[in-house]
């Protein structure tokens, strides 16, 4: 599947919000970030680039899958937590006497 076919439709590209004057384009980069001491590179990652000034905007379903992928607990099941059934109220057999009995 090549880059464009990933997108249902041509993305349309809107105007750069850092200097105004230029065009936000997807293309796909190489993205780099440090996972602790490790250098991490994503080949093909989809990203907004400005055609004048080059402000990169990355997209924002990308990076929450990855940030998912990234996250050291996934694959792990979740632990759920216990929750014991309150205590069942049973009304008194007993009548008091109202307050204006006495």
């Amino acid at each position: 599947m090549s880059e464009a076919q990933q997108y249902e439709h041509e993305p349309v590209p809107f105007t750069c919000t850092e200097c105004a004057s230029g065009l936000m384009h997807l293309r796909f980069i190489t993205y780099f970030t440090w996972l602790n001491e490790e250098l991490l590179t994503v080949p093909n990652f989809p990203s907004w680039i400005c055609d004048m000034c080059g402000r990169r905007e990355y997209d924002t379903k990308a990076v929450s899958w990855l940030t998912m992928l990234l996250d050291p607990n996934a694959g792990k099941p979740t632990q759920r937590k216990r929750v014991s059934p309150r205590p069942r109220v049973r009304p008194s057999s007993r009548r008091r006497p109202s307050p204006d009995q006495s």
